[in-house]
């Protein structure tokens, strides 16, 4: 009994190895039949619909070529040197290569009838008097046609598919090499390497032309993230800078309703009550500002404490910009009063970005900046000439995201914007912004009329004479921008 046991034992040891194998090689004919029944997903025209039409047919016309030439070409050969009867020639001549149409688009399906066909032709050989000294069992045309085959089938089909489809065309040109009517003819085995060259060959070609289609979609992915992130940064950028401006008058609001029971004697107590509530309501609401700015802070602006400018500081910044070499002139009424705070901030960051794109992209252009009121709006007018020396390729510093910010601006406070370039090659900057609502008499509050007197600087510095080509102010844009209020589309 023991001995029974212990060659049970070793003969299922003996008896594992051969079942390891077997599974594999079913694994091995499961996974090459699956790679020969699975063709890849179709992506389309071998060219992209943004081609002209005579390219995007360009590789179904070279397949109606290769077809043309092939198939009188084959039947010839078949009929006059192989002495095939001239039915059966045509019939195996036209399977060979007319599928070649289909491979342009559905090069596996092309793959099995040629394959098949090919090896039809093959065994018809054998019993045709013209075998003798030529070669066999693949013909001239038709290892011709079969690599224009495999040519088609490395750009379109996962490498799985052209490893499976290499060797079955191996093994079938081995398996029929016994039963050559002159043995050492070789055909096979050539077929066999110039297939797997061209095969590899295609492949590559078609890996590349993937990873570029995958970057060049990235980096469009990549571009439109970067231009939402600098919406979004610059709209953060305004939320911080407005924090202020309702700030203050949510302070105001806290100190009156504090202060009214000692200012207004015989206030009922109801009323003392109500003025508490607002109190607190305004200071709790100052509370969840700060929680707030706190969230839209970025890392960069942790120190920022200077009060919001606005155009009271106007002349300051032309200044700077003339001392930039960019001369610049400033127009600006001297009977403008109290602007909305909203509005007195973002006129002076439209026109600071504009006098930074100038200096940036059109140096040494003579700059012109204008600030009107009346019929109840602000009017910011930034225009330049064209550049009088080229731009620094290192100057990319700025102070906000260029029209980005202008855009963000001026829907905040439900005006307009205008930019374009201008005939002479410079740029124009055109805001519009409301004022508070008009009153009774038909003016803005604090607008000052258009007729007002103007206080004007005009500074300017020497410039070089020389001629360049005109360079806009602005890399946002080369068209003309209307904002009205709505996002862009």
């Amino acid at each position: 009994m023991p001995t029974a046991a212990r060659s049970a034992a070793r003969s299922a040891a003996r008896s594992a190895p051969l079942r390891h194998a077997r599974s594999a090689a079913r694994e091995g004919l499961r996974a090459l039949g699956t790679a020969l029944t699975s063709p890849a997903p179709s992506s389309g025209p071998p060219l992209p619909r943004t081609s002209p039409r005579v390219l995007r047919w360009l590789p179904h016309l070279l397949g109606l070529a290769a077809v043309a030439a092939l198939l009188p070409v084959t039947i010839t050969v078949l009929v006059q040197d192989y002495r095939l009867s001239g039915a059966l020639a045509g019939a195996l001549a036209t399977a060979q290569t007319a599928p070649l149409l289909r491979a342009v688009t559905r090069p596996l399906q092309a793959w099995w009838i040629v394959f098949a066909a090919d090896v039809l032709g093959a065994l018809a050989l054998l019993g045709a008097d013209g075998t003798e000294g030529r070669s066999w069992p693949w013909t001239p045309m038709a290892v011709v046609g079969y690599l224009l085959l495999m040519l088609c089938l490395g750009l379109r089909e996962r490498r799985r598919t052209l490893v499976a489809v290499w060797l079955v065309t191996g093994a079938a040109g081995f398996l029929l090499e016994p039963v050559a009517p002159r043995p050492g003819g070789g055909v096979h085995a050539l077929l066999f390497v110039l297939s797997g060259v061209v095969l590899l060959v295609a492949d590559t070609l078609r890996t590349r032309g993937e990873v570029q289609r995958r970057l060049a979609e990235q980096e469009t992915i990549s571009e439109a993230e970067r231009a939402r992130r600098t919406l979004l940064e610059e709209r953060a950028r305004i939320a911080r800078e407005l924090h202020d401006v309702v700030a203050h008058h949510m302070s105001v609001i806290t100190v009156q309703a504090d202060s009214a029971p000692y200012r207004i004697e015989g206030l009922p107590h109801a009323a003392r009550e109500e003025f508490a509530t607002i109190a607190a309501g305004a200071r709790e609401s100052l509370t969840e500002m700060r929680r707030l700015l706190a969230v839209l802070r970025s890392e960069g602006s942790a120190g920022e404490r200077a009060p919001q400018p606005g155009l009271g500081r106007l002349r300051q910044l032309v200044e700077a910009t003339v001392r930039a070499g960019v001369p610049a002139e400033l127009s600006l009424p001297s009977g403008l009063g109290d602007l909305p705070q909203a509005v007195d901030l973002s006129a002076y960051r439209i026109v600071q970005e504009a006098l930074a794109n100038v200096v940036r992209h059109a140096p040494g252009a003579a700059t012109r900046v204008s600030v009107g009121a009346g019929d109840g709006h602000l009017t910011v007018l930034v225009v330049n000439g064209p550049a009088v020396q080229p731009p620094s390729r290192l100057e990319t510093s700025g102070t906000g995201h260029g029209l980005v910010g202008m855009r963000e601006r001026v829907r905040l406070t439900g005006g307009t914007l205008d930019t374009g370039p201008l005939p002479d090659g410079g740029f124009r900057v055109a805001a519009r912004l409301p004022l508070a609502p008009a009153s009774p008499s038909g003016t803005a509050p604090g607008a000052a009329d258009s007729s007002a007197p103007t206080d004007t600087t005009s500074t300017t510095v020497p410039t070089s004479t020389t001629s360049t080509t005109s360079t806009t102010s602005t890399t946002s844009t080369t068209s003309t921008t209307s904002t009205t209020g709505k996002e862009p589309r």
